[in-house]
């Protein structure tokens, strides 16, 4: 039960992010913003969740988990306060990037709750983590567009202030008081020993270094497409309401259920093949998205086919991460998130400017370039294992 308390936990607190993807229409017409401009608040939001993580995920190696995840949700429901009361654009960015910065607890959790299983239900227990954020990724996008469409576009954000209030009263609950997180005859690191040992973890796991860059692209494409979908559906030329928008979400959110068999079979097989098979549904994903733009019915095909590629592709590089010392976990995630939210920063702004560069085009375009780097990374990725 509490592992998936943990779950939905990790769903909310990465939909806090996301709501901005199907109302950047609305949002941007209320405070007269568009284009590459729009970009910077998804753009400034994942570049400061990547300093926060750099800079505060890996006290989860040496700082009570517990106090460390109620200090972040608690940042979290600030910013979202924040986000909602806004009245003017510069606000609205200056809280999304204070949101970024605190949303720290669903890359946390997921290596608090690996450190309490067997070994070999690592793959399974982060596939059902990664179902959370994947639930979390498309849930904001499917409960944004509905609740913007009927309540306008400040009730999402009102219905994300009150979840993450709930989950400041109950995770205290279910997580542990005192934990150990070190041997006794362990010195004790600093903070400056700690951030500087990411170095040499960097150095000596290209395997890790070699998650992070593939994650980074997929992400990417994940927020490219689905930034260009809310921008594109929602034209004078498709017409539809950003309603349309959360229902093509809400469909993809099937995908969750794929997650955890995504994580048994990257146990079963190894996470570098897993890896290489779903980079290859990616790309298919990516090469429909040239057929499909003119209508709405087909476009469900490819959308699926990426976020299900995307969703088992952050399995099996979770899996690599958690199969390491649990005393570097933490170190490691910070590693792969940062670099994860890097592209994700980037994606963000590249995905606004190419679609006011060349419409549907240019996003089908990035799509497949970033989905064409992901399987030649992964195929690579295994003759790394095999070194």
């Amino acid at each position: 039960m509490k592992l998936f308390l943990f779950s939905a936990a990790c769903a909310v607190t990465v939909a806090n992010g996301y709501y901005f993807h199907p109302l950047i229409a609305p949002i941007g017409d209320e405070f007269g913003a568009d284009g590459a401009l729009l970009g910077l608040v998804p753009a400034f939001n994942q570049l400061a969740l990547a300093l926060g993580i750099l800079l505060l995920l890996p006290l989860g190696d040496r700082v009570n988990n517990r106090k460390l995840v109620t200090l972040f949700i608690a940042g979290q429901f600030l910013a979202m306060l924040a986000m909602s009361l806004s009245q003017n654009f510069a606000l609205f960015i200056a809280a999304s990037s204070m949101l970024g910065l605190a949303t720290i607890a669903p890359y946390l959790l997921p290596a608090y709750v690996t450190k309490r299983v067997r070994p070999d239900r690592i793959g399974h227990v982060t596939g059902i983590m990664t179902a959370g954020i994947t639930v979390g990724l498309l849930g904001s996008r499917a409960g944004g567009g509905v609740l913007g469409h009927y309540f306008g576009w400040r009730s999402a954000y009102w219905v994300g202030t009150a979840l993450t209030f709930l989950l400041l009263v109950i995770l205290p609950l279910i997580m542990e008081k005192d934990e150990k997180l070190r041997d006794d005859d362990e010195a004790v690191q600093s903070y400056g020993a700690l951030i500087a040992s990411l170095w040499p973890i960097v150095k000596t796991m290209p395997d890790v270094l070699l998650a992070g860059l593939l994650q980074a692209l997929s992400f990417g494409f994940f927020i490219a497409l689905w930034l260009g979908i809310g921008l594109y559906l929602t034209s004078s030329s498709m017409g539809y309401g950003v309603d349309i928008v959360g229902y093509l979400a809400l469909l993809a959110v099937t995908n969750v259920f794929i997650a955890p068999w995504s994580g048994r079979l990257a146990d079963r097989i190894g996470p570098e093949k897993v890896r290489v098979l779903f980079a290859m549904v990616q790309w298919l994903g990516a090469a429909l998205l040239f057929v499909a733009s003119d209508n709405i019915w087909l476009l469900i095909l490819p959308i699926m086919l990426s976020n299900f590629g995307g969703a088992s592709m952050d399995v099996a590089n979770r899996t690599i991460m958690f199969g390491r010392d649990p005393e570097i976990r933490t170190r490691l995630m910070t590693i792969y998130i940062v670099i994860m939210f890097i592209g994700g920063g980037l994606s963000s702004w590249l995905g606004t400017a190419a679609y006011a560069w060349s419409g549907w085009n240019a996003i089908a375009t990035v799509s497949i370039i970033f989905a064409t780097l992901i399987l030649i990374l992964a195929i690579w990725g295994q003759r790394i294992r095999k070194a």
